[in-house]
């Protein structure tokens, strides 16, 4: 029996488990996954264990961290082992961030009455700056909830919502950084056309992005206002915002956001209406 159990390790769940060890005992973390030799690579570097999905399955919490579509196989594997946790009264969290698939989905999966947590966590928590979006059914107490998110402090920040909201959420959250890439991408290689180097135009677009972001949370400011107050009349950078609004870049990322929340509607099997 172990307190958190990993069934995939790739990016997103190798570092949720990085994030776990560095809160709890490692020996009491088991990771799994596909390659074997993989988890067992992230386990000697965290110090925790490996084990078969089934193993890791038998964990106070169980992350699953594989694709959408391989949930019912893995589930063929996992019933068993929840089942006979379920019949000895032991509870089995299971915290899903498969995209578009319902806490309602995976507990019927599942095959027994279980306590679900679905999260939807971004890649910039590998550097403990990330946003983990979380929700739960109602089996899962809020001493459980409180231990959970206990357990991923340091991962940056974890904001609770309504299922109904995760899918929109999560195209803010999830595909956010992404676009952010897109946009330091673009501002690095404007400044090699200025002339500067492409590993000062990288640093120059990167730490600005971090040291922008930082100051809008923290000066809790409205971010118009916090626009208004980078551009003096007349000035450089007013010339600058006067043609992002030329060229419709409230259009563009309002394009770009809808397109991935079609996309998240769709792998939900939902229709995405008018979106």
């Amino acid at each position: 029996m172990y307190q958190f159990g990993f069934i995939g390790v790739g990016n997103m769940g190798g570092a949720l488990a990085a994030a776990v060890c560095k809160n709890c005992e490692p020996s009491a973390v088991c990771l799994s996954n596909r390659t074997r030799e993989k988890a067992e690579a992230l386990a000697k570097k965290l110090g925790c264990r490996t084990g078969t999905n089934g193993e890791a399955a038998d964990s106070d919490y169980v992350f699953l961290g594989v694709k959408p579509q391989t949930l019912p196989e893995l589930f063929s594997e996992l019933t068993p082992v929840l089942k006979e946790n379920f019949e000895r009264g032991r509870r089995c969290i299971l915290v899903t961030m498969a995209a578009g698939v319902t806490m309602e989905a995976v507990e019927k999966m599942s095959g027994v009455p279980s306590p679900v947590i679905r999260i939807m966590p971004n890649t910039p928590l590998a550097v403990g700056e990330g946003m983990i979006l979380y929700t739960a059914n109602a089996a899962v107490t809020e001493g459980e909830l409180s231990r959970f998110t206990a357990a991923l402090s340091g991962t940056g920040r974890l904001d609770r919502l309504e299922e109904a909201e995760i899918d929109a959420a999560s195209v803010l959250s999830g595909c956010g950084p992404a676009f952010a890439f897109l946009f330091a991408d673009a501002l690095s290689a404007a400044g090699e056309e200025l002339g500067l180097s492409s590993e000062k135009a990288r640093l120059y677009a990167e730490q600005m992005l971090l040291g922008s972001s930082r100051l809008a949370l923290e000066s809790g400011k409205d971010l118009k206002e916090l626009t208004r107050a980078v551009c003096s009349p007349g000035g450089t950078t007013i010339e600058g915002v006067k043609r992002f609004e030329e060229e419709g870049l409230n259009a563009i990322v309002s394009h770009a956001v809808n397109a991935s929340y079609r996309r998240t509607l769709e792998l939900a099997g939902k229709e995405p209406d008018g979106v």
